[in-house]
């Protein structure tokens, strides 16, 4: 299994697992890597350290990661940790947003976090009536479950 360091054309870095280099090549040319930040696909291979298992039966100590290349460490890595947060602890209205979150600011539906989707127009009209909204653009990586 080869560990490739990745990047997509915005400059978002991630990781890859693949069988061999050439089955990265081939899924990288049939576009289905994709940055998991924003959904890119014009993606590069990076400089990857090997891994060689040179003691049989010894477990190696944790390697530290250079603080750079921590994903929980990187403005990347934690916008995906609040963006998932945000998706675990609210409910998907889908394109319902707009009128959801006028019955939930008029006490017509219970008080609980939502998303969904609302038209610029919509958006405005929310913040008109005093109902706080906040856009949040979602990676596509996170609509679907991450593998």
């Amino acid at each position: 299994m080869k560990v490739l360091n990745l990047r997509c054309a915005q400059g978002h870095g991630f990781e890859g697992w693949f069988g061999s280099e050439s089955e990265f090549e081939a899924q990288r040319d049939g576009g289905q890597i994709a940055c998991p930040l924003c959904g890119d696909k014009a993606i590069v291979k990076g400089l990857s350290a090997p891994r060689l298992n040179l003691g049989a039966g010894r477990e190696a100590p944790p390697a530290e990661l250079p603080p750079q290349m921590s994903q929980e460490r990187t403005p990347e890595g934690r916008w995906m940790r609040a963006v998932r947060e945000v998706l675990a602890r609210t409910e998907d209205v889908g394109d319902r947003f707009a009128q959801e979150a006028r019955r939930i600011h008029h006490g017509e539906a219970q008080d609980r976090g939502i998303r969904g989707q609302a038209t610029p127009e919509e958006t405005v009209a929310l913040l008109e009536e005093g109902i706080a909204v906040l856009p949040l653009p979602l990676p596509a990586a996170l609509k679907e479950t991450l593998q």
